[in-house]
């Protein structure tokens, strides 16, 4: 495992490389993450549906337990996440690598097929499927979407900064680990523990949200008012409390470490 200072220089390198990125990459792998943490998340609601009434509370555990797939298939196999730009890509900002509007263009593009992505997901796979229109499945997904659409803006903006807190954790352990079983450890226990707490994430909201409003149990105003204020949430939380904490912390020791790699 790398040392902080190290895991910041590579972050700072992931940044950048994400800026470099042609936009028909960018629409594809962005594309590909909000299809997979959806994937997570349907996961989620057919594992907690199908055991909720035998298991009560210990259900929303065992679904925080499978929902990380979705972020290690996109850290290990490739997909570009917002969250997880958020916290990379300002690392590079504060870093002086990238340019202000660089890291602009990368999240709205990034955003915006996140968001393509998770619709997909909701309603080729969770309606027309019917993988969230019937049953257990559709009372877990409707029961779901109220309470993320029924919190206040302060809730969901305070929400969104623990979720992305959690998943910039993750993101930076990921990129510190030096082989396949330590990045998917790094991963999965910060994701799983936002999932178990009930912090709301963006991405994962434009699938549950959506798929509710497909199966009539919510509507795009309640979609669009939830996603302002927990996308802001979760840009402080990345951009802030993991980039912004992390280049105050090891910024000293990551330029030591340079120097001495260019002395020798």
């Amino acid at each position: 495992m790398m040392n902080p200072a190290e895991i910041l220089s590579a972050t700072i390198h992931h940044g950048q490389e994400k800026i470099k990125r042609p936009f028909l990459e960018k629409a594809v792998l962005g594309f590909i993450g909000g299809a997979m943490i959806s994937f997570g998340y349907l996961l989620y609601i057919r594992v907690v549906a199908s055991v909720a009434e035998e298991l009560g509370s210990l259900a929303s555990l065992i679904g925080a337990s499978v929902f990380p797939i979705g972020l290690i298939v996109i850290l290990l196999g490739g997909g570009e996440l917002i969250t997880s730009n958020m916290t990379a890509v300002s690392t590079s900002l504060f870093a002086k690598k990238v340019s202000l509007s660089d890291l602009l263009k990368n999240w709205l593009i990034i955003t915006l097929f996140n968001v393509i992505g998770a619709i997909f997901v909701a309603f080729v796979f969770g309606h027309l499927v019917g993988l969230t229109g019937t049953g257990d499945y559709k009372t877990e997904l409707l029961s779901l979407a109220q309470a993320k659409i029924n919190a206040s803006w302060s809730q969901e903006f305070l929400s969104g900064i623990g979720c992305n807190w959690f998943v910039g954790l993750a993101m930076w352990m990921c990129y510190g680990a030096k082989d396949a079983a330590g990045k998917i450890l790094a991963v999965w226990f910060p994701v799983m523990a936002f999932v178990a707490i009930g912090f709301q994430h963006s991405i994962a909201n434009a699938f549950v949200i959506p798929a509710a409003i497909f199966e009539n149990g919510a509507s795009w105003p309640d979609f669009a008012h939830n996603f302002l204020f927990v996308y802001l949430g979760n840009l402080l939380g990345g951009s802030i409390f993991v980039a912004g904490f992390y280049s105050l912390g090891y910024r000293r020791q990551a330029r030591e470490q340079e120097e001495l790699k260019n002395q020798e």
